[in-house]
């Protein structure tokens, strides 16, 4: 089953892509933020909170941007304090927190010893992370990976000991992909939450320790029904790359991870964004982690039909930003949504022609197909009707990461019992449609393949007009999602800084040159 694109057609688009991304890739290598420097803080093992609760990765980076010593990278200042006060990032930190001394009052140490400090810092980690992902590895390679579409289920208690029943349950009945959503409005604090939570609104607050529970819990049941179980969460918002750092540190598989969702659904500011993403990327990238972009969420605020070539022009971008921080397509969810108005004539044919376009652009990455969510309204046996065709959509164009329509979805936070007719639903339409999208063959010029064309063509022209102006700009005039945001608002704007010429950051300089030497 093949649509028959125009193969100059998808070679422009993707050059119109990486030119877009260029222009951006310049603004991003000349900055940093608050939260890439408390991402290197967590990855030299600095964690936990001071006495007024305040994480100590904020305390620390705090400290040292309150003094004006930032712009130059938070690496040489936790390394000089060390070989000055002969103590590890986690007691400096912890000194830092009960204000025993500033990091930037400490008197300059022999370059040469602190520079040893920092090569000795950032090789610890490195191994440690390399040790984490080769275990993931090894893990997923015994017990063997489940064949795609991978059954992604939802869990949303708020508690994550409640998450860890509803994840075992879900894996039993056959779910491949746990994903534990994140607490509402927790991608709006500048800061991870620390240990062990038990309430949240919407989802469980992303923490370090919740993913350990949950990545032990899958661990236990992978043994039992002898499959790999991956493991998502979220790392967008104003802590995207300290959350790839936990997630990493923890074994996660994959990651929500968008290079513009922050910007456009949470009013995050787009430079602290694309800097941020930068840096969550290529430690998804180094840790084997897949990302999950957010083109599903644009079709929700505009019309799936008349705005589709946005989604797509999207997608392209994604990629491209995913290619310049190292990624390989294998860890690429690219991702997109069935979310046509049920009563569109031809309705299920517009799904088809969508759903193959972004198999076919991508052929190397792993789709994430996402369920009917908009149209839903609370007749539980028409949505269940519409999940079947989804499911029959998505086993068809052999799309990778299939996440589980509900039900109940627009009636409240499913129960287990919900998750297991979806799960029901999708096995038997995945086991009856198996060999479907090898055995047959669209008309040529046919409906289906007309409106790939249409969607593709309309994305070129989107993407030569972004180009034009740039992205940015582009980000202003509304042109994705049909929401405006402003290069100078947003939130996390004061969080993003020009680096001075002796910037220093090495564990992200050793990550990103052993990425691109692994063949990427």
């Amino acid at each position: 089953m093949h649509l028959d694109l125009d193969q100059n057609l998808v070679r422009k688009a993707r050059e119109l892509a990486k030119a877009v991304t260029d222009d951006v890739q310049k603004f991003i290598n000349l900055r940093s933020t608050d939260s890439v420097e408390r991402t290197v803080t967590r990855l030299y093992g600095i964690d936990g909170v001071d006495t007024d609760g305040i994480p100590l990765p904020n305390v620390v980076v705090h400290d040292v941007k309150s003094h004006d010593g930032l712009k130059r990278g938070i690496t040489y200042w936790i390394a000089n304090a060390c070989v000055a006060k002969s103590m590890s990032p986690q007691e400096i930190a912890e000194s830092v927190g009960r204000k025993e001394f500033s990091l930037v009052e400490i008197r300059p140490q022999k370059e040469s010893i602190v520079a040893e400090k920092i090569d000795e810092l950032t090789e610890e980690s490195i191994r440690k992370l390399e040790k984490i992902k080769n275990e993931r590895d090894s893990m997923l390679e015994t017990l063997g990976n489940p064949n795609q579409p991978y059954i992604y289920v939802i869990v949303a208690t708020g508690n994550i000991y409640e998450d860890v029943i509803q994840a075992k349950a879900a894996v039993s009945e056959g779910a491949d992909i746990i994903a534990v959503i994140r607490s509402t409005a927790q991608s709006l604090l500048d800061f991870v939450p620390f240990g062990v939570t038990t309430e949240g609104y919407g989802g469980t607050y992303a923490t370090q320790a919740n993913f350990k529970i949950m990545r032990e819990a899958l661990d236990e049941m992978a043994s039992k029904v002898g499959r790999y179980i991956r493991l998502t969460n979220y790392a967008s918002g104003l802590c995207m790359p300290e959350i790839s750092a936990m997630a990493a540190l923890e074994g996660l598989d994959m990651l929500l991870n968008d290079s513009m969702y922050g910007i456009l659904f949470r009013n995050i500011n787009m430079m602290r964004t694309f800097v941020d993403q930068y840096t969550s990327r290529f430690i998804c990238a180094f840790s084997h982690i897949t990302i999950n972009t957010g083109e599903d969420n644009y079709i929700k605020t505009s019309d799936p039909i008349d705005r589709a070539h946005t989604v797509t022009a999207s997608q392209l971008i994604n990629e491209q930003f995913a290619l310049k921080a190292g990624m390989k397509p294998e860890y690429m969810g690219i991702g997109h949504a069935f979310e046509i108005d049920p009563d569109v004539e031809n309705g299920l044919l517009y799904e088809i022609a969508h759903a193959l376009l972004t198999r076919e652009l991508f052929p190397n990455a792993t789709p994430k197909y996402m369920p009917p969510t908009r149209y839903m309204t609370g007749n539980i046996f028409k949505g269940y009707a519409q999940n079947t065709l989804y499911n029959l959509v998505s086993i068809m164009t052999g799309q990778s990461i299939h996440l589980l329509g509900m039900l109940t979805e627009a009636i409240h936070t499913p129960l287990v019992q919900d998750r297991y007719l979806a799960i029901s639903n999708a096995k038997y339409v995945f086991n009856n449609a198996k060999a479907l999208g090898k055995d047959i063959e669209f008309k040529k010029d046919g409906f289906i393949q007309k409106e790939a064309s249409r969607v593709l063509e309309n994305a070129i022209s989107l993407l030569e007009h972004v180009k034009e102006v740039g992205l940015m700009a582009s980000i202003e005039e509304s042109v994705f999602g049909d929401i405006s945001r402003k290069m100078d608002e947003g939130k996390g704007a004061d969080g993003v800084f020009v680096k001075d010429e002796d910037y220093y950051n090495p564990i992200f300089d050793k990550m990103e040159t052993m990425v691109r030497g692994d063949g990427l």
